[in-house]
């Protein structure tokens, strides 16, 4: 048995995608429309010609809730469809902003402390613990991402699955 590397492959490592196709953006949006009507039961989604979101359906609604949207664009006269494996943007950016805050203000603490060393004062002696505080909150906010990724890893799959039944026909081969 011969296996071929595809498009879709390359989701394994990086969870993104870009493949070329040969339908029009209303075609691709129609057969999308057509297999999430004939899978329903299975996956919910949100389509246009532009993007579509798609994911999987399920009673519970984790933070962490893995989602695939689509993005079909002109690239020199041809249809590129871009795939990205995620969670939904709201997610993503809070995560992103809880990074971004505890480590500013672990760099605000630590700086604190350095000049308070310093110029050998003692007006801030709660500086260094407070450094520490915002370390273990970088490690818990890591942990809980982590965590959303483990518990969405068998929709992440059942999206992969998606994406290779409704996208990857359609990939238009380039020499």
């Amino acid at each position: 048995m011969k296996t071929e590397e595809s498009t879709i492959d390359k989701i394994r490592t990086r969870p993104r995608f870009k493949m070329f196709t040969h339908l029009t953006k209303e075609e691709y949006a129609e057969n999308l429309k057509e297999y999430l009507a004939n899978h329903k039961d299975e996956f919910s989604g949100n389509i246009n010609k532009e993007v579509a979101t798609i994911w999987v359906a399920t009673e519970y609604d984790s933070y962490w809730k893995p989602r695939l949207a689509l993005r079909v664009e002109i690239e020199d006269d041809e249809t590129a469809i871009r795939g990205v494996f995620g969670p939904s943007s709201a997610v993503w950016t809070f995560f992103m902003f809880l990074y971004f805050s505890f480590s500013i203000l672990w760099m605000t603490f630590f700086t604190m402390y350095y000049v308070e060393k310093q110029i050998k004062s003692a007006e801030f002696p709660w500086a260094l613990s407070a450094s520490f505080v915002m370390v273990l909150f970088i490690l818990l906010t890591y942990a809980a991402a982590r965590f959303g990724q483990h518990k969405g890893k068998e929709e992440m799959l059942k999206l992969r699955r998606f994406a290779e039944e409704s996208t990857l026909q359609f990939e238009k081969k380039i020499n």
